[in-house]
């Protein structure tokens, strides 16, 4: 007896994280590690602290002049780390 309905590795895993509720940390955990390779490593090298609350993202910025500058391009980076991890996860991102 053959089964009719056949699904892919990656469908069960997500349904499977999905129903024990370990999706949404675990792309929270994607945008968090992305954040330096969306950024750039010159940016990178200049966070201290990231953390997703509320779906926004809190960056700490060692750089004053550069905490300015990503603050005006907050929906660029929030579209581009939405993108790289493929879901909506953050609504916006706070530089402190």
């Amino acid at each position: 007896m053959f089964r009719t309905k056949v699904e892919t590795v990656s469908d069960l895993l997500k349904r499977a994280l999905r129903e024990r509720g370990l999706e949404t940390p675990l792309l929270q955990k994607r945008i968090i590690d992305g954040w330096d390779v969306v950024a750039g490593s010159v940016i990178a090298q200049y966070t201290q602290e990231k953390s997703i609350r509320n779906q926004t993202l809190y960056i700490k910025i060692s750089n004053p002049a550069l905490r300015n500058d990503l603050s005006m391009r907050r929906s660029e980076f929030t579209r581009r780390l939405n993108e790289h991890v493929g879901a909506f996860i953050i609504a916006d991102i706070r530089f402190y």
